[in-house]
């Protein structure tokens, strides 16, 4: 429930909270400064100050609302490079945009790609370490987002990223640069090696986004799952390295579109906002 407190109910609530910390540490309550005083706060009542963008810009607790976002683009790439020489990539973008009817549509590319210089037949030079262990990490559940990265070895490269980027322009369907090209329309990908210890998958089903790669040195996943009863919307990014000399990266991109707004809009808006604040 939401309440609003009036000016004494808030010179109250911080009179209780310092008397609190005083007697818990056997501390006699300092006397409130005078603005603090209800007195005073009613003899003057509710004043306003205006805060300019330099101000309003370091501040937390913004938030972009639904009706400002008109499309997105959302990439996710992970990428495994051992030092044999072979590769595993998964990658994929989700483009939502207002066609020429003002209606949202959505297009999704996805690609998966095993590179195996040794075809298959020998992991000779792999990185891997059958006595090195990083596990546990997939165990982990988090609200919001969560990167993990677990590593048992040496000489290791591996990079957790994401990116919230808002932008005017109108979003291009895209993945992000990794030499593979895509497969349009397509809601899954995965690739493998002759005998399967070099593999790369990427879907999107039921809401969700699931990427992974799992080579003989570890594994790298990224999820994105819904919110529902149960749970809260979750991002995860996860690494897992069991060997050495290994490059690994997961990167997820998430660049917004926003409308663009007239002078009196804002200003509309700027009325409103204070209007409301005044309850």
């Amino acid at each position: 429930m939401k309440r609003s407190l009036s000016p004494r109910g808030v010179t109250a609530a911080l009179l209780a909270l310092a008397c609190g910390h005083a007697s818990a540490g056997s501390i006699d309550a300092p006397t409130p400064p005078a603005f603090l005083s209800p007195g005073s706060v009613a003899q003057r009542g509710i004043q306003c100050e205006s805060v300019g963008d330099d101000v309003l810009a370091s501040q937390t607790g913004k938030f972009a609302g639904s009706d400002m976002i008109s499309g997105f683009v959302l990439s996710v790439l992970t990428q495994w490079h051992l030092p044999n020489g072979a590769t595993a990539i998964a990658q994929g973008a989700l483009t939502v945009a207002h066609d020429f009817t003002n209606q949202l549509t959505a297009q999704i590319e996805t690609e998966a790609r095993v590179t195996d210089t040794r075809r298959g037949t020998n992991l000779h030079n792999s990185g891997a370490d059958p006595a090195a262990v990083a596990t546990g990490g997939q165990n982990v559940a988090v609200n919001g987002v969560s990167q993990i990265t677990q590593v048992a070895g040496n000489n290791n490269v591996g990079t957790n990223s994401a990116i919230v980027a808002y932008s005017n322009s109108t979003p291009q369907p895209g993945i992000p640069a990794a030499g593979v090209p895509a497969a349009s329309n397509q809601t899954a990908a995965f690739a493998a090696n002759t005998n399967g210890s070099i593999q790369a998958g990427i879907t999107f089903a039921n809401n969700s986004i699931n990427v992974t790669v799992q080579t003989p040195a570890g594994i790298a996943t990224q999820n994105i799952v819904p919110g529902n009863a149960q749970q809260a919307s979750a991002v995860a990014q996860l690494l897992q390295i069991a060997g050495n000399s290994q490059q690994v990266a997961n990167q997820l991109s998430l660049a917004l579109q926003t409308q663009q707004m007239g002078g009196a809009t804002i200003r509309q808006t700027g009325v409103l906002q204070a209007l409301r604040n005044l309850h």
